[in-house]
């Protein structure tokens, strides 16, 4: 491609995006258009090649091209000599030379006529950079919208002067003074169109598009945020990236003219390395100052719009989130002529990020001017590549030796990015605010350099923030009113600075670097950069540049803008820069070619040379050869010696304890808070989960491809027993069938979904939960993982969880299980905020929430171990390590640093090893933690009788690499016969666990396992093992580790690709769920730091000792919080040597036989941790100037030995107390025994490194960020970029809240972050952005749990949610019903008379008529109720005393939990296909269309017309007849009792209800098995709307307004009488038709609305006797039992039909009789016919069907109940009869109001009540009859006489009922004598001669009520009662009603 442009405006493209430009223009108040090219990126199959150039020849076409097409070439400046002015005219800069001034800011507001054709454009002049000239130019020799078509020449006139027709711009040129030095071009100086603004002035407007021009000219348009100055670039990072991987050497026939122009590689990265000051974790004071100088102290707000779900508002120039233009921008063509191999001798071509072309469409990607060559040997010569960032301004080519230098764009982007910050406030209507200068921008990124300390290197986000701030502070008056108010916690700045001009800047940037001892050296060039570059290579070559690490290069004149480039040569800086351009896979692919081709031979020799007694594995074999017999006699002594005490039963170690699965308080609260996210999308509106449907749960876990985490799933899966529990699998579960539920995603995953995406689909009531565990890992996109140079893997997780059919079931929810949810909370999740669930807090305001008794250690805990204040950091670096790494980096520059740093760590091991078998002169070849490490781990085993040892995690994240220290370590254990003593694993993930036959029998008797063939398939089962555990794999994937877990070793992580994600899962390996039931004292809550998802502060158990019995654990006293200096062992020489000395120490023999163990156990004390813990201590105390020097009576005689040499002594010794942990640092401790000491010395290693973190070794770098603090005084590894394939979305964002909760972390990444295409969200936009979240997916995200032995983490949380849904699932379809015995059982009359047959099916008429009616109520909802007494009952005196309150009844009535039948009636909640139509209800939920109709009639007993309406929906219509011309509601059509229908219920079913439109079971569709019925709701007219909105496609009868306070009795009593006014005008109608009256049918169904199943008795009588029988029950229909009863003989005869009560404890005597004559209730069937004259009781409230099962059996009419039928009733705890409450009418207050107050004296000033007279009637009578029936109370033999009503009196009082009316059937009462009587509304009927057939004892008493006082006195005088009754005026009372509430009033009296 050469020096080509890597790609074109596409033409529709760009002219949409005009389009747009302009008409926002238009719309805005602004009249200057949003820049077009900052809409526009390239297309994706014209991207820049990574080459600068390409061939000389390829140069040449694109510049004849670009002449022929009207454009400029973009060849070296010609020299160039003006024509001399005329003599005598102006020659002033910005006139003409007429002396008109032309500047633009002089006649903006002037008129200047402009010719038709011609349009005003600004030229800029070189000599006066900041203003612009004007003139007019035709428009024909102007470019069109796509750089093209403009005519060649020039015409234009001069405004000033207005001399016209100018015809070549040479000539212009003169005229208006440009005063050029090189070849005027109409291209280079015509720049932009001026327009006129609101207030006429004219203004510069939009950029004028000459082609190519884009690429080179600065001012047109700015990018968005680059994330990172260095990322790493990865091939998964970009669609469609194309990568070149062929070998080195692979293309040896590259001609060498090719090598020669080729351009330096541009190193673009794809994935942030760092973020937010990752190289820079600490901060020198000097570096405070300069931010203090930089005004960069103040920051936007914290969150700003969190709630917004769009795009950020601060929208920069370049991100337009609409534009397709992102998926255009990733391919990189390589150019086929440049070589293969560009960049560090390896890997393939870096892709470009969306940060390095995402804005700007002018970039300087092209060289300009005369070449540079890259001097041969320059990595040489060097020891380090050159990173060269490119900065302002044209870059020169670059040729020669091209391999040796890297040049990355990313600088250039991060400049452009701070000039574009303003925009964020234009946009909300500021008036244009400069940006940050050029000038500005280069001495601040010079100071920032300045700063840096030799170990750290340049970070994009702090040169942000610099910008940032200091634009900021420069605009605050402009800005303040936009944004919130600064923080006054930073120091004021000066308000304003004086701008830096180009001539001063190489002064400014040369006096900044003058003090930084030539770290920064400064090159001046005055006519391009390509001398200094040249210049620079010089210096580079002569080796004048060795102590500088930074060149900038800067060429600045006075009449053009600045060029610039910063060159990074500090061989550290440069290495780390260039190796975090790689992306994984070419970091791999460079290691294992260095492997291959044998490039680290060169590092073994050197290692070789350092030995003084020559090579290491020469030493070895010496070593083996004279001690093999000695050694390994004495190590299988010591190691076997305890397994065989074991087996003769001796004492064992008892320390390995397999604790069993439990459930933790804090997975269940995780658990409840999914299913209740579960049950709120299903309540939702939205139908998107109709849980009602659901029968059962299956499910299916997706875990990464590591074979541990897939058996380590199945392991949990196994144990938890879950299976069983959801009923998925048998008793005899095999691991084949547990394998079914756990799915790898690998190559084969895709069989395995597939054959759950066909049960999903074949299963539709079973809810599937797809888990997708450890979610953040491979979120490639699908697209992407098509392209061939990807691993065949990747993007699997988007391909399946993500594709149509999941997205679509709507059975299946997904749940994201993840430590690191920051990649699936963009601005394009799936994932609804509201559906996120995070895990939860501890601790709230200091109570435990969870009584736990483990405590968790995460990340902020290991950082608050390094404070000072704790004993030992858990969190450590190592300097010596890092300081070889950094010698032999310089010595092997072309080796990869990881290569460098695994040998050198591999070489630490073996010697370490080596030291402490005894070859002592070792360990000057090791570092101190490598020591402690090795020392600790080989001595482990020999501290427990069992054997039990440490684990060391050894990460070596290259998966070669670690093959190589597998071989290497592996290697050297045998040759120390170390065979026996631990173990070395290498962890891949794609592979098991393959660990020695030793091992296995050892884990096999610790675990008690007999099975022969066992293996460990999880590094959980490795508990105890002593053992190295290489752990390899470039990212974990979901492994947990044992508690025997001590040493993290993560010294060789990948530290130049750390994003937020990457760190913290390396940090999560180590995060351990310490038990804390050691821990007895108070924590100490502290505020620096927060491990706490919720935003809790974290607890110091760190400061707290763990003791044995008999010492004290005590406080140290509180210290000042700073950075313990002593993290770094290596960095005291004290505790180098004491280490050193203790392990290694010639004198001491080389192991320790198992004799001298048994002989003085507190030696081993020298090779345990708490030497290091004493070493340590003694570290720290020297630091800490005034502590006590402590030192251990009982250290074994080697230590004291150094304590000797060292000096180290105290006058005042202090005796520490042994400790079972690391963090034992108290000053003074009480003094334990000897022996006690002893004891813990020889205590299990392993137990102890259960109770305690593991201590953790990271990469001095990683260190660094991790314990480094931001302004915000959270980690700066929180602001780090969350992942490698998101960006941020804008540079202008606020920094993260050390207050954010997870929640409001969870907002700030939706709004702050973008997926990259390769991420699988990216395409997941839409402009309605709630349609983006899918309804069905949830997101888990918890700490990192991974030492979770017993599922303390989010699995078992997961696993626990799966069983409280499944039994949720089975709770919604179960009901809580009423399972009661009848009461009054014995009260019924013994009889061996039965009437009928027990197979009967239906009762015989003149049988039954025979049959006598059984007055007592044996419903046991009526316990509470008054005994009715006949002549046939015996009556026991028993105590019938109150049982249980009224109010109390629904909470103590007995209820027992029944599965829905598929007959059952539902709820509003029940959806399912079947009753959709039924329940009015369309797909999109529009209520069918109904009609209201009134339907009058008159009634004589109320005087009135009574007028009731209906509501009948269109689809019921049919059941009505109507009159033809006005569609008038005639009638309700009903059946001939002849039809016969299968399929057709003939009776209506009313069903009257209040409170319950949710809750009430209408939906008889189920209940009826499909039969067609006809239902009507009885409901009041205040309820109308809402019944009617629930229950849409059903019939509602409304009762008149005045029964809207009624009782159920006015329902009852209205349903009857319209039924029976019904039926005479079907019987009028269908008499014309010639039907018989009779033969209309009379029935109508009564039903209450919490009848939810029915069932039916099925009797086999086929024994051998008659009475022999056995009987069944079982749920059927009720259309089944309705038809039944409906087909009985002689049906119509019967009054009322009903059902038993459903009982669990229903026996045989119960059903022997068929058929019995007693009350019915609940659900009836009524006969309004015969009934025509028995009315309900419209006042009543309760015990209303008793009063009526009485008055129509006295009426002589027939109650049947079908004993072989039950109603099940469900408890619904509202609604209903508790829909009323009794309160005081005066205070709104609820007061409670006792039964007593209901009732009160005549014109008393008693508080009236708010409720109906009748309820408080019966209310009354029911608790405190007793007032006015004394003698009647318990006295069953006398009870009180009810004439014509029912009242309940309560259950201690009986009534008997007697009907006054004439022929009516009443008791018996001549053998009885009543204690009381009752008139209730007594009517004509009851006359003085009837009561006086009663006999009453003496003093019985009498009750009147009427409706009045004066119906009162009318009732006594009628009916005679004073006769036989003594009244007193005080014995009259009313209810405690107002008198408009109509009050009833009542007289008592005495009988005489």
């Amino acid at each position: 491609m050469g020096n080509s442009y890597a790609g074109q405006l596409k033409t529709t493209r760009f002219e949409e995006v005009l389009h747009n430009s302009i008409e926002a223009s238009l719309r805005s108040n602004n009249l200057v258009p949003r820049p077009i090219f900052s809409q526009l990126y390239l297309e994706a199959e014209q991207q820049l090649s990574s080459l600068e150039a390409g061939s000389r020849a390829d140069n040449e076409e694109e510049e004849e091209e670009e002449e022929e097409e009207g454009s400029e070439s973009s060849s070296p400046p010609v020299s160039y000599q003006m024509k001399p002015p005329p003599e005598g005219c102006c020659t002033t800069d910005g006139f003409c030379q007429a002396g008109k001034d032309l500047r633009l800011i002089s006649i903006s507001n002037e008129h200047i006529e402009v010719p038709s054709g011609f349009l005003l454009v600004g030229i800029k002049s070189p000599n006066l950079p900041d203003h612009l000239l004007v003139c007019a130019v035709d428009k024909r020799f102007l470019p069109d919208d796509n750089g093209r078509n403009a005519l060649l020449g020039f015409s234009g006139n001069c405004v000033g002067c207005g001399k016209k027709g100018f015809c070549y711009f040479t000539e212009f040129s003169n005229h208006i003074n440009l005063k050029l030095t090189t070849q005027p071009k109409k291209q280079k100086h015509l720049k932009y169109y001026l327009v006129r603004n609101a207030q006429g002035a004219l203004t510069k407007g939009s950029v004028i598009c000459w082609k190519g021009a884009e690429f080179r000219g600065r001012q047109s348009s700015s990018s968005t945020c680059s994330s990172t100055l260095f990322q790493l670039p990865e091939s998964s990072g970009l669609s469609g990236s194309t990568s070149s991987e062929p070998l080195p050497a692979a293309n040896p026939s590259a001609p060498a003219g090719t090598q020669q122009t080729a351009v330096a590689v541009d190193h673009i990265p794809s994935t942030p390395a760092f973020s937010s000051a990752v190289y820079n974790g600490k901060e020198s004071p000097k570096q405070q100052l300069v931010k203090n100088n930089l005004s960069a102290l103040t920051r936007p707000s914290v969150l700003g719009t969190l709630t917004n779900s769009g795009p950020p508002k601060k929208r920069h120039k370049g991100w337009s989130p609409e534009s397709p233009s992102s998926t255009e921008t990733w391919n990189l063509q390589l150019n086929p002529q440049a070589p293969n191999r560009i960049k560090n001798d390896g890997g393939s071509l870096s892709s470009l990020p969306h940060s390095a072309l995402v804005g700007p469409a002018s970039s300087p990607m092209v060289g300009s001017g005369e070449p540079v060559s890259v001097p041969d040997n320059l990595l040489k010569i060097c020891k380090a590549k050159p990173v060269i960032f490119k900065g302002h301004g044209n870059f020169p080519y670059l040729c020669g030796n091209i391999n040796d230098v890297i040049v990355s764009p990313l600088l250039y982007t991060c400049y452009r990015n701070s000039q574009s910050l303003s925009r964020a406030y234009e946009q909300y209507g500021a008036s244009t605010i400069q940006p940050i200068s050029e000038e500005m921008q280069l001495l601040l990124t010079v100071y920032y350099l300045v700063q840096l300390a030799s170990d750290q290197v340049p970070l994009i986000e702090d040169l942000e923030q610099i910008f940032m701030r200091s634009w900021r502070e420069s605009h605050l008056s402009e800005i303040r009113q936009y944004q919130q108010a600064i923080p006054q916690t930073f120091p004021q700045v000066p308000s304003q600075i004086a701008p830096v001009t180009s001539a001063q800047l190489p002064w400014l940037a040369g006096l900044a670097a003058s003090s930084c001892n030539d770290s920064v050296h400064i090159i001046e060039c005055s006519y391009s950069l390509a001398e200094g570059l040249s210049e620079m290579f010089k210096l580079l070559i002569e080796g004048k540049l060795i102590k500088t690490n930074y060149v900038v290069i800067i060429c600045a004149s006075r009449n053009r803008a600045i060029d610039s480039c910063i060159v990074i040569t500090g061989k550290y800086q440069a290495r780390v820069l260039s190796e975090s351009m790689l992306t994984p896979s070419d970091y791999q692919k460079e290691v294992n070619y260095q492997l291959v081709t044998g490039k680290v031979e060169t590092l073994g020799s050197f290692f070789s040379t350092l030995c003084p007694d020559g090579d290491i594995d020469l030493l070895l074999e010496k070593f083996y050869q004279e001690n093999q017999g000695h050694i390994s006699s004495s190590i299988s002594a010591s190691v076997n010696k305890p397994t065989a005490l074991n087996g003769a039963g001796a004492a064992a170690c008892t320390s390995y304890e397999i604790e069993r699965h439990q459930i933790r308080p804090f997975q269940l609260a995780v658990a409840q808070k999914l299913l209740s996210h579960i049950c709120s999308i299903a309540d939702s509106s939205t139908q998107n989960l109709d849980l009602g449907s659901f029968e059962k749960i299956d499910f299916l876990i997706c875990v990464p491809p590591s074979e541990v985490t897939y058996q380590q799933t199945l392991f949990h899966l196994w144990h938890s027993g879950i299976l069983l529990e959801l009923g998925l699998e048998k008793e005899h579960l095999t691991k084949q069938r547990v394998e079914q539920y756990v799915m790898k995603i690998d190559a084969e995953a895709q069989i395995k979904f597939k054959v759950f995406l066909q049960n999903s689909m074949q299963n539709p009531h079973t809810l599937f939960v797809l888990i997708h565990d450890h979610a953040h890992w491979d979120l490639m996109s699908a697209m992407h993982s098509l392209y061939p140079q990807t691993e065949l893997s990747t993007g699997l997780v988007d391909r399946l969880l993500n594709c149509r059919e999941v997205k679509e079931a709507p059975n299946i929810v997904t749940l994201h299980v993840t430590s690191f949810p920051y990649a699936l909370q963009t601005q394009h999740t799936h994932i609804s905020p509201y559906n996120e669930i995070h895990w939860p807090s501890s601790y709230s305001n200091g109570v435990d929430l969870y009584h736990e008794n483990k405590k968790y250690f995460g990340l902020s805990e290991f950082i608050e171990s390094t404070l000072s204040g704790h004993s030992i950091p858990l969190l450590r670096y190592d300097s010596s390590f890092e300081a070889m790494v950094m010698a032999l980096g310089k010595r092997f520059p072309r080796l990869h640093s990881a290569v460098i740093r695994t040998f050198v760590l591999i070489q630490h091991y073996s010697a370490a090893m080596m030291a402490v078998c005894g070859l002592s002169q070792m360990k000057n070849y090791t570092s101190v933690e490598t020591l402690e490490i090795t020392q600790n781990l080989i001595n482990s085993s020999r501290q427990c009788p069992s054997g039990h040892g440490l684990m060391v995690v050894l990460r070596i994240p290259c998966t070669p690499l670690a093959a190589v220290a597998y071989e290497r370590l592996y290697n050297v254990r045998e040759r120390l016969a170390l065979e026996d003593n631990f173990e070395i694993i290498l962890g891949n993930p794609n592979s098991g666990i393959t660990i020695g036959k030793h091992f296995v029998e050892q884990l096999k008797v610790w675990q008690k396992i007999e099975d022969v063939d066992w293996r460990p398939q999880t590094y959980l089962e490795l508990e105890g093992l002593p053992c190295i555990l290489i752990f390899s794999g470039m990212d974990p994937q979901g492994e947990s580790l044992p508690r025997s877990l001590r040493y993290c070793d993560l010294r060789l992580i990948n530290s130049s690709s750390l994003v937020r994600t990457n760190l913290e899962q390396e940090l999560g390996l180590a995060a351990y769920f310490v038990s804390s039931e050691m821990h007895t004292e108070k924590a100490v809550v502290n505020d620096v730091l927060e491990s706490d998802p919720e935003k809790l502060s974290s607890t110091d158990n760190e400061d707290e000792e763990i003791t044995t019995e008999g010492s004290t654990s005590e406080k140290r006293s509180p210290m000042k919080r700073e950075r313990s200096r002593s993290h770094d062992s290596a960095s005291s020489s004290l505790s180098s040597k004491a280490s050193i000395t203790a392990f290694c120490s010639e004198s001491s023999p080389p192991l320790t036989a198992a004799g001298d163990t048994a002989k003085s156990p507190h030696q081993v004390l020298s090779n345990s941790t708490e030497e290091t813990t004493n070493t340590y201590e003694r570290q720290k105390h020297k630091v800490d100037k005034g502590a006590q020097t402590t030192i251990s009576k009982h250290l074994p005689p080697v230590t004291e030995q150094l304590d000797m040499k060292q000096n180290i002594k105290s006058a005042q010794i202090s005796i520490t107390s042994s400790s079972s942990s690391p963090f034992s640092s108290s000053s003074s401790s009480s003094a334990p025994t000897h022996n006690s000491f002893i004891l813990q010395t020889s205590q299990c290693s392993m137990t102890k490194a259960s109770k305690q973190p593991p201590i953790v070794f990271l990469p001095k770098l990683v260190y660094d960020i991790i314990t480094s603090t931001d302004s915000s005084g959270l980690p700066k590894s929180s602001s780090l970029l969350p992942y490698h394939s998101v960006m941020w979305a804008s540079s202008f964002r606020p920094l993260m809240s050390k207050m954010m909760t997870c929640t409001e972390q969870s907002l700030y990444y939706r709004q702050w972050t973008v997926p990259k295409p390769i991420h699988m969200d990216y395409n997941n936009r839409n402009e309605g952005r709630m349609d983006t979240f899918h309804p069905r997916r949830l997101l888990l995200s918890g700490p990192p749990q991974v030492c979770n032995k017993n599922k303390i983490g989010k699995t078992g949380a997961y696993l626990q949610f799966l069983s409280i849904l499944s039994r949720m699932l089975i709770r919604l379809t179960e009901v809580d019903v009423y399972d009661e015995e009848e009461i009054n059982i014995n009260i019924k009359e013994e009889s061996d008379q039965y009437y009928h047959q027990p197979g009967d099916m239906w009762p015989d008429l003149e049988t039954f008529k025979k049959m006598p009616f059984d007055y007592t109520i044996h419903d046991p909802k009526y316990e509470d109720a008054s005994l009715i007494c006949s002549k046939l009952q015996t009556i026991n005196n028993e105590d019938r005393s109150m049982s249980r309150r009224q109010e109390d009844m629904f909470t103590h009535r007995q209820t027992t939990r029944m599965r829905l039948s598929k007959y059952a009636a539902y709820n509003t909640y029940h959806h399912c296909e079947q009753c959709h139509q039924y329940m009015g209800f369309n797909p999109r939920y529009q209520l069918y269309e109904s009609t209201l109709h009134a339907f009058a009639f008159s009634y004589s007993m109320l005087g009135e017309e009574i007028q009731l309406h209906f509501i009948i929906p269109k689809s019921k219509e049919h059941h009505f007849v109507f009159s033809q011309p006005g569609r008038q509601l005639e009638s309700m059509r009903l059946p001939l009792v002849t039809d016969k229908s299968e399929d057709y219920i003939k009776s209506p079913t009313f069903t009257p209800t209040t409170g319950r439109h949710e809750h009430g079971l209408f939906n008889l569709y189920h209940a009826m098995d499909g039969a067609s019925h006809l239902h009507v709701l009885v409901v009041k007219e205040y309820e109308m709307a809402i019944y009617k909105k629930y229950w849409p496609n059903h019939i509602m009868l409304v009762l008149p307004s005045i029964f809207n306070s009624a009782g159920v009795g006015a329902a009852h009593f209205l349903i009857k009488e319209l039924s029976y006014h019904n039926l005479e005008l079907e019987r009028n109608r269908q008499e014309e038709l010639g039907i018989k009256p009779q033969d209309i049918w009379p029935f109508i169904v009564i039903s209450d609305d919490s009848c939810v199943m029915w069932n039916a008795v099925e009797v086999d009588c086929s024994g051998d006797r008659k009475s022999d029988y056995t009987w069944t029950e079982r749920n059927v229909s009720l259309k089944q039992i309705l038809q039944h009863i409906e087909a009985t003989p002689n049906v119509t005869h019967y009054a009322l039909i009903g059902m038993r009560k459903w009982s669990s404890k229903t026996n045989s005597a119960e059903i022997k009789e068929p058929f019995s004559c007693c009350h019915v209730h609940d659900f009836i069937m009524l006969n309004v016919d015969l009934t025509q004259n028995v009315q309900y009781n419209q006042n009543r409230f309760t015990c209303d069907d008793i009063d009526f099962n009485l008055r129509v059996h006295s009426a002589g009419l027939l109650i049947c109940r079908f004993n072989r039928f039950s109603v099940m009733k469900k408890q619904i705890a509202v609604g209903g009869q508790r829909s009323f409450h009794i309160k005081s009418k005066v205070s709104d207050t609820p007061v409670s109001i006792s039964p007593a107050q209901y009732i009160c004296a005549p014109d008393s000033k008693h508080t009236f009540l708010a409720a109906p007279a009748q309820l408080l009637l019966e209310k009354y009578l029911q608790y405190h009859s007793h007032r006015f029936f004394p003698l009647s109370l318990k006295n069953y033999s006398h009870p009180v006489l009810s004439v014509d009503c029912y009242l309940n009196l309560g259950p201690q009082i009986a009534v008997c009922y007697v009907s006054s009316r004439p022929h009516s059937l009443n008791i018996s009462s001549s053998g009885l004598t009543f204690s009381g009587l009752l008139l209730y509304l007594c009517d004509s009927f009851v006359v003085a001669s009837f009561l006086k057939k009663f006999h009453f004892l003496k003093g019985a008493t009498l009750c009147v009520i009427c409706q009045d006082r004066n119906s009162l006195r009318q009732t006594v005088v009628r009916l005679e009662l004073e006769d036989e009754w003594q009244f007193r005026l005080r014995d009259e009372f009313q209810t405690a009603n107002a008198k408009e509430d109509r009050p009833l009033f009542f007289l008592t009296g005495r009988h005489i």
